[in-house]
């Protein structure tokens, strides 16, 4: 079923232009393909279809660098095609309609986090070395935090370490799920870092640093597992790794806010991930109940379906209104770690209800791999526990809802 877009009022024209513009292309381009473009790897599919898969992948990227959709997060003068925070929001809504189609519009976690920060905290060296090749789709990045000994919700209990020698740093720790650590021409490594005698600088600051994947002692140990299915999720083992000092971002002592502006960013594109992807499962759903004939009539005709289809549309307004809210508050400016924490947790379980839904309605063509709903289901259930799980942010977010009213301000944080 194609995507049916159109424009906002309350939306310029340009990013209304932008929206038709990225609808087109994935109605035209890659909702025909879907099948070709992700699944022949997991069907088994012969060479030829890879093959086939990879130019179909370069002529669709060709002709979104030809409508100048390309990298909507990145600036001009880095290859991108210079969108704000909100205006990229309101473009991956529609992009999320096809699960992968981001990447051929040149957005792909890790690397549009890693490009960010990148452009945020990198020197013109660094960009010029790391960025445009990344952005030209020259290179792959990893990002590599995570460890297996230390709770990912609390960063700051990172052990893998770095210290300074002469003009190097070594690097010795062990990380895993560092995604797309098995692609990766470059990782952007999270560090406790340490002076010359082993004593934790600043407190014991984190640190980024850039890593070359081919740089001696990095050894990836494996591609773990997910749901089942092998990943470019890494781990790996630094031992004794040495990059030069100027491979670090920003200053010492600055990686956990690198971190935060990246994961906050993530979080919302994510989100506005989950509503393009949740409308896609609506239509299916509603396409299923408007077709299916059943005990002696079309599922539409049946309460429970109809009740199903009014649960998944109020999911699915909610959800947006938060996002889209959330997503304004940043682009002003504002303090939006609250709303962030908020839709967080919203967002994903709103996602699982609505797929959850879909399924039942198709049964058990819901689980098979003809239908995209059982990788969203599992992508759904996967955000809950990503950037963050659930508990982590609903502690945040009373914090901060305690913080303000015994500092006597309104629970509404400045709206």
């Amino acid at each position: 079923m194609p995507m049916n877009v159109q424009s906002i009022h309350s939306l310029s024209d340009r990013i209304n232009q932008i929206r038709l513009l990225t609808a087109e292309i994935v109605n035209k381009e890659i909702l025909p393909h879907e099948n070709e473009l992700w699944r022949h790897d997991r069907n088994r599919h012969s060479d030829a279809d890879r093959k086939r898969a990879r130019e179909l992948r370069e002529g669709i990227q060709a002709k979104v660098k030809q409508a100048g959709l390309w990298a909507p997060h990145l600036p001009d003068e880095y290859g991108g095609c210079g969108l704000n925070f909100l205006e990229h929001a309101y473009m991956n809504e529609v992009l999320a309609y096809c699960i992968g189609a981001a990447s051929l519009f040149g957005v792909v976690a890790p690397n549009s986090g890693n490009q960010k920060i990148l452009l945020k905290y990198g020197t013109e060296e660094q960009r010029q070395k790391w960025l445009v090749p990344l952005t030209e789709g020259k290179m792959q990045s990893g990002f590599s935090m995570t460890e297996p000994d230390n709770a990912g919700s609390d960063p700051r209990s990172i052990k893998t370490t770095a210290r300074k020698e002469g003009n190097e740093w070594v690097i010795n720790g062990h990380k895993w799920f560092t995604s797309n650590g098995i692609k990766a021409d470059f990782l952007i490594v999270m560090c406790r870092t340490e002076d010359p005698t082993g004593r934790a600088e600043a407190n014991g600051k984190m640190t980024q640093i850039i890593v070359p994947t081919k740089t001696p002692g990095v050894n990836v140990v494996r591609g773990i597992e997910v749901w089942g299915r092998a990943s470019d999720h890494a781990e790996i083992i630094y031992d004794d790794v040495r990059v030069p000092l100027e491979n670090q971002l920003g200053q010492t002592g600055s990686g956990h806010q690198a971190a935060q502006d990246r994961l906050g960013a993530g979080r919302v594109y994510h989100c506005m991930n989950s509503v393009g992807q949740m409308w896609r499962a609506f239509d299916l759903m509603v396409e299923r109940a408007t077709s299916r004939e059943v005990h002696g009539g079309k599922l539409e005709t049946k309460q429970f379906i109809q009740g199903f289809i009014a649960d998944s549309y109020i999911d699915i307004q909610a959800a947006r209104l938060m996002t889209i809210h959330t997503a304004e508050r940043m682009d002003s400016g504002l303090d939006s770690r609250t709303d962030i924490s908020a839709l967080k947790i919203f967002v994903p379980e709103a996602y699982t209800r609505v797929v959850d839904r879909a399924i039942q309605v198709w049964g058990a063509a819901g689980v098979s791999g003809d239908l995209p709903l059982a990788g969203m289901y599992q992508g759904a259930r996967t955000l809950r526990l990503a950037d963050g799980p659930d508990e982590v942010h609903k502690i945040v977010i009373a914090k901060n809802v305690l913080k303000s009213y015994h500092a006597g301000e309104s629970w509404d944080f400045g709206n």
